[in-house]
């Protein structure tokens, strides 16, 4: 595990202070929720501020996809699909491998691929060793999803046998819109 730098360090400071704790009913209580006993001077406590409305949801076109129509499952289900471009990331470590998707994504949605065959290696068949392994495969998700090429991901799709199985993945395009 690497250490964050100044910057990160900073912005991950920033988010803890704005989290706040989410109280389910029986959970304990806090003390501002306490009344003050007693024994303890009355303290001036900040008018409390309502919480703000969630915001809209996004359309599903902002993040990689889920769903794709019945005859793209069956045709991906059924090793039917031919992948348009194969990145295999077999000997890098995470840096090199996130740079090295982004590079390609960026090149298939150049050339107008539909699907893209990304090899990461199969998912570590042992809870625990000495060497930690899968690193990159637990990744892909993460990375995909932050992405600045998210929206144009149709879905991601685990690969058939003829094409890596449990050690690849097939990433569905979206069709550029002609404008």
């Amino acid at each position: 595990m690497r250490r964050l730098n100044a910057d990160e360090r900073a912005l991950w400071e920033k988010v803890v202070a704005s989290v706040r704790p989410i109280h389910s009913h029986g959970a304990a209580t806090s003390a501002e929720d306490e009344p003050p006993s007693a024994a303890s001077p009355p303290a001036q406590s900040a008018p409390r501020q309502r919480p703000r409305p969630a915001p809209p949801a996004r359309p599903s076109t902002t993040g990689p996809g889920v769903t794709l129509d019945n005859s793209w499952d069956r045709r991906l289900g059924r090793g039917l699909v031919q992948p348009d471009i194969t990145v295999d990331l077999h000997g890098h470590n995470l840096a090199t491998a996130y740079h090295l998707l982004d590079l390609k994504l960026e090149q298939a949605l150049a050339m107008g691929a539909r699907v893209m065959l990304l090899i990461t290696g199969k998912p570590p068949s042992e809870p625990v060793r000495p060497v930690a392994r899968g690193a990159i495969r637990a990744a892909v998700g993460d990375w995909l999803g932050a992405s600045r090429h998210a929206g144009d991901i149709a879905a991601v799709r685990n690969a058939h046998p003829r094409h890596g199985g449990a050690g690849a993945l097939y990433i569905i395009l979206r069709r550029r819109k002609v404008r």
